[in-house]
C-alpha cells in the first residue's frame, strides 16, 4: 500500500536550502537563515542560551507570558536581568526603552515579542530597534505571531535573531521554525562558552556543520512533511502577495473589534488603543460576572470549528482571544465569531445587538 505523505523522494539540501531562501526574502534580511527541525520554543530558547550568560545585562520586556518566558531563560544562563513590564493591555513604547537605558546603561541585550496573540497586543518594534541601536544592544526578537499579520522588517529594523513560526498568520505547519542571526550575533555566540555546543538547541551547530560548508551536508535528517509543508505555505503567501496577506489579517481585526464594540453585552476590547492591538488576534474582556471559559465553551458548542479561545492561566476568567489568522482571516470567521458570541452573551440574559455587531463588522472590513 502506498500514501502520497510516505513515498516521498529525500528532501535535497539544495531544496532545505531554497526553503530557508524564501523565509530571508519574507522577512527582508540578508542575515542567515536557519530553519529548525521544531516548533518556535527551540530557536526562542536556542538563540537566548547561544547569546547569553554570565557576562550580560539583558533588558527583558514583558507584553504578555512569552516575556516572562524569556526572562527566566536568560536568569538560567546567568544574565543579569532587567524586567521592564507593562499592563498586558496595552504595549512598551521605545521612550520606556530609552529610559531603561538611561538607568542601566550597562544592558547590551534587549529581548522582545513584537505580537503577543496570547494578550492581543503588539509593540512597535521599527521604533524600538531605533534605540537599541543606538546602544549597540543585542536586539532578539520574537516574531512568531507577527509574521504575515504585520510587516516584519529584520535588517531595516536592527533586529540581530528574529524567530518566526508558521502556524499562525502564515497559516503553515507548527513544527518547523526559523531564526535569522546576524554577524553580531553570531560573533556572541561563538564567543560565548556557554552556548550550547553538540546539542538540539544549538544554532553552532548549523553554522558550523550547514552554513559554514555551503548549506551542502545537513546536520541531521530534515522533518520532511513539516519542510514541504512550509515550502508550500510560503509558495501560497508568494502567490497571494505579502501585502494581500497582510491586509486580511488587519481587516479581521478592524471587523472584530467594531463588531464586538457594536454587539453590546459588556464585551470590551482587552487591548484598549486600537493602534497598539495586534492583527493577528482580536483580545475583548468580559463584563463582570461573566467567565471568559464559560462563554467560549457555549459560543463553541454550536460551531466547535471557531476561532474562539478563554485566555490562558488567570486571563480564563475575563479574557476572550478571536484568533482570526491564516486561513481564519476572513470576514465569514469573524462574523461567525461575532455572532456565537452573541448568542452566548443572550443565553445569559446580556441584552445584545446581533445586526449592528454584523454591519459594523462588515463596514469595518477594508
Amino acid at each position: 500500500m502506498t500514501h502520497p505523505f510516505l513515498d516521498l523522494p529525500p528532501l535535497s539540501n539544495a531544496r532545505f536550502a531554497s526553503v530557508e531562501d524564501r523565509v530571508a526574502r519574507l522577512l527582508g534580511t540578508e542575515q542567515d537563515v536557519v530553519i529548525m527541525q521544531g516548533e518556535a520554543l527551540l530557536p526562542l530558547e536556542g538563540a537566548i542560551r547561544g547569546t547569553a550568560g554570565p557576562g550580560t545585562t539583558a533588558l527583558n520586556v514583558i507584553t504578555g507570558p512569552y516575556g516572562q518566558t524569556f526572562g527566566n531563560w536568560l536568569r538560567d544562563c546567568g544574565a543579569t536581568v532587567i524586567d521592564l513590564a507593562v499592563p498586558f493591555h496595552t504595549a512598551v513604547s521605545a521612550e520606556q526603552i530609552r529610559e531603561a537605558f538611561a538607568e542601566h546603561p550597562e544592558i547590551d541585550f534587549v529581548s522582545l515579542v513584537h505580537a503577543e496573540a496570547a494578550t492581543g497586543n503588539t509593540n512597535p518594534v521599527a521604533e524600538i530597534g531605533e534605540v537599541v541601536r543606538e546602544r549597540g544592544a543585542l536586539f532578539y526578537v520574537d516574531a512568531v505571531a507577527s509574521v504575515g499579520a504585520e510587516p516584519v522588517l529584520v535588517d531595516a529594523w536592527g533586529v540581530d535573531l528574529c524567530v518566526i513560526g508558521a502556524q499562525k498568520a502564515m497559516g503553515g505547519p507548527a513544527g518547523v521554525s526559523a531564526v535569522s542571526v546576524s554577524a553580531r550575533a553570531w560573533a556572541r555566540m561563538t564567543a560565548n562558552p556557554g552556548a550550547p555546543r553538540r546539542s538540539y538547541l544549538s544554532l553552532l551547530d548549523w553554522k558550523e556543520r550547514w552554513l559554514d560548508g555551503g548549506r551542502k551536508v545537513l546536520p541531521h535528517a530534515p522533518a520532511q512533511l513539516e519542510m514541504l509543508a512550509l515550502e508550500a505555505c510560503l509558495e501560497r503567501i508568494e502567490a497571494q502577495g505579502l501585502d494581500a496577506v497582510m491586509g486580511r489579517h488587519r481587516a479581521a481585526a478592524a471587523a472584530t473589534r467594531a463588531g464586538a464594540l457594536a454587539l453590546g453585552g459588556g464585551l470590551e476590547p482587552y487591548v484598549h488603543d486600537a493602534r497598539e492591538a495586534a492583527p493577528v488576534a482580536t483580545t475583548l474582556r468580559t463584563p463582570a460576572g461573566v467567565v471568559a471559559s464559560e462563554l467560549v465553551a457555549r459560543a463553541l458548542a454550536a460551531d466547535p470549528a471557531l476561532p474562539l479561545a478563554a485566555g490562558g492561566g488567570a486571563l480564563a476568567k475575563e479574557m476572550i482571544r478571536v484568533n482570526h489568522y491564516g486561513p481564519d482571516a476572513t470576514a465569514e470567521t469573524v462574523q461567525g465569531c461575532l455572532a456565537a458570541l452573541g448568542a452566548a452573551l443572550a443565553e445569559q440574559g446580556l441584552p445584545v445587538d446581533l445586526e449592528s455587531a454584523r454591519r459594523a463588522a462588515q463596514n469595518a472590513w477594508h
